[in-house]
């Protein structure tokens, strides 16, 4: 590790937090439906597409109506997406006569959109058509970004209201969540991508000449935008197979930084408009701390592991100085390897600029675990919130129990319902990550997808489940995904993941809606300061402990024991 590496991971931060405090403020006003600097520009698009879609702006959804709205509205956009990639045969702007593409891969692709996962079991630019790639997948990218703000501020709503029966309209939140939030800041940043030598072109490839003498086609489109769009609203599928390691979707250290940039800035955000919403920003600071520290730990343990190297490379002779540079862009180094794999995990972003399978054991530990903490650190856009707040109650109860009192959070008493949802919630993701690794672990079918043996090739099972279930989308990149078997069960991981989590999020927010919003007394736990954070810091790691730490002794952990002895498999 190095000074500059440290310096590098420090600049970043700092960039997000001076954009993140203003651009928290403007998301505060659009969801509180407060005119802002975007008001003119966008106003009249907005009322005019509530006219033409028949939805009335002021009228309120219970949290049963606002989830079965966001339900149909996103299998809407399964069925669309669905059927482009099927029918992409005969659709237009496929300069390459790329074919239609098989069910199985056109299901798993089209759930992995809508879920905001964006797992990717194809090469993009060898199997999608340009229509495919901007009327099918980039579309759900703004659309299932759109979804996670419009269900992280109706739970936001459901701890700021008091009585109320409402918790929003999904609708409406849907439409300024893209308008006024995702749009401006896809579109400008986009400009600043081609700026810095992106492609955005509706030509579909370019012959080339090799330093051979011989030719080659390099797949070209319409990157920068859907590239914009993809780190911004957390999504990651890449235009190329390659992702954010591809040269035209990565070209220089500096689009690595605002794309790094790109993928924090709106998840952080959101927790400065949550402590305004909420009328206590020092709310919404607590929460930003806890998730602030535990992904600044896993930053600094994958940086630490690259930088270790490996004692098979000491053993070959080689200079162990320069670390684990397997499957790592030199344009990047380890610094910024380590950096992108532990956000890009830690939000459920999924882009990757360095193969995660080619880390070490305990490097690819942490991108594997910070899935599995549920992508709370800061976390999708919108999904992350909602998922920091349910642990939020959890820790809260926990102090409650501590102190013998009926526990509170932000003047809204937790009872026996939130709590049994909050579980629910809770326990989705790793019934879904470790149901479906352990069948997929004895099963002929899918082990004749994995490209290494041993606790690797766990790995690569843990990792592909946590991925899909997780909404992240990245892999260890050696599991060959692209069959029936790992198709449909990633599909449906992604689905349990994103909506069977939904819903008793959503039965939440109803319930504290309707709640007395009380103050605060001298018996309340406060839950502004470093104790809380504390608290809740350490109930997310116990939690995620209790729940994954024997599949990963047996995954990671193990291959760490037996590369320190130096056998390999």
């Amino acid at each position: 590790m190095t000074l500059n590496g440290w310096l590098q991971i420090a600049l970043l931060f700092a960039l997000v937090l001076v954009a993140a405090a203003p651009l928290g403020a403007l998301m505060a006003r659009v969801y509180a439906g407060e005119r802002t600097l975007l008001t003119p520009l966008f106003g009249p698009l907005e009322r005019g597409l509530y006219r033409l879609a028949g939805i009335d702006p002021a009228r309120e959804q219970g949290w049963l109506g606002y989830t079965l709205s966001m339900l149909a509205f996103n299998a809407a956009g399964f069925v669309l997406l669905y059927a482009i990639l099927r029918l992409q045969g005969v659709l237009p702007l496929n300069p390459l006569a790329y074919a239609a593409v098989p069910p199985d891969l056109a299901f798993n692709t089209a759930v992995s959109f809508v879920t905001n996962t964006n797992w990717q079991a194809y090469a993009g630019e060898a199997t999608m058509s340009l229509f495919s790639q901007m009327a099918g997948l980039t579309v759900q990218n703004f659309l299932s970004a759109a979804t996670g703000l419009a269900l992280a501020i109706a739970l936001v709503r459901g701890f700021a209201r008091s009585k109320a029966a409402g918790v929003g309209n999904f609708f409406v939140d849907v439409t300024r969540s893209t308008l006024y939030v995702l749009l401006p800041l896809a579109f400008v940043t986009a400009i600043a991508l081609v700026a810095l030598g992106m492609p955005q072109t509706l030509q579909g490839s370019v012959e080339v000449t090799t330093i051979e003498g011989g030719q080659q086609t390099l797949g070209l489109g319409p990157v920068a935008s859907q590239v914009a769009i993809k780190q911004l609203g957390t999504n990651g599928g890449g235009f190329f197979n390659a992702n954010a390691a591809h040269p035209f979707e990565n070209p220089s250290a500096l689009t690595n930084l605002v794309q790094t940039w790109q993928m924090l800035v709106v998840a952080t955000a959101l927790v400065f408009a949550f402590g305004r919403l909420v009328g206590d920003r020092r709310q919404g600071r607590a929460i930003l701390v806890a998730m602030g520290v535990i992904l600044l730990a896993g930053v600094g343990i994958a940086y630490w592991a690259e930088a270790a190297g490996t004692p098979m490379l000491a053993g070959a002779g080689l200079d162990v100085a320069g670390g684990n540079m397997e499957g790592k862009e030199v344009r990047f180094g380890l610094a910024l390897s380590a950096l992108w794999a532990a956000v890009t995990t830690g939000l459920s972003c999924g882009a990757v600029n360095a193969m995660h399978g080619s880390f070490t054991p305990i490097g690819g530990l942490v991108p594997l675990f910070l899935i599995q903490l549920g992508e709370i650190l800061p976390g999708g856009v919108g999904s992350g919130l909602y998922g920091m707040l349910v642990m939020a109650i959890v820790a809260v109860f926990v102090a409650g129990l501590m102190v013998g009192r009926t526990p509170e959070y932000l003047g809204k008493k937790i009872e026996a319902k939130e709590m049994k949802m909050a579980v629910l919630a809770i326990l989705i993701l790793p019934t879904a990550i470790l149901g479906f690794s352990a069948v997929a672990a004895v099963l002929p079918v899918a082990l004749a997808g994995l490209g290494n043996a041993g606790p690797h090739g766990l790995s690569e099972i843990l990792y592909a489940y946590s991925s899909a279930a997780g909404n992240n989308g990245s892999a260890f990149a050696s599991l060959s995904a692209n069959t029936p078997w790992w198709n449909t069960t990633l599909g449906l991981g992604m689905l349990a993941g994103r909506f069977a989590t939904i819903v008793p999020m959503m039965a939440i927010a109803g319930s504290l809606a309707a709640k007395t919003r009380a103050t605060a007394s001298t018996g309340t736990f406060p839950t502004h300061g470093l104790l809380f954070v504390g608290l809740l810091v350490g109930v997310i790691l116990i939690l995620g402990g209790l729940q994954y730490f024997p599949a990963l002794a047996l995954g990671p952990i193990a291959e760490q024991v037996q590369m320190l002895a130096g056998k390999t498999f």
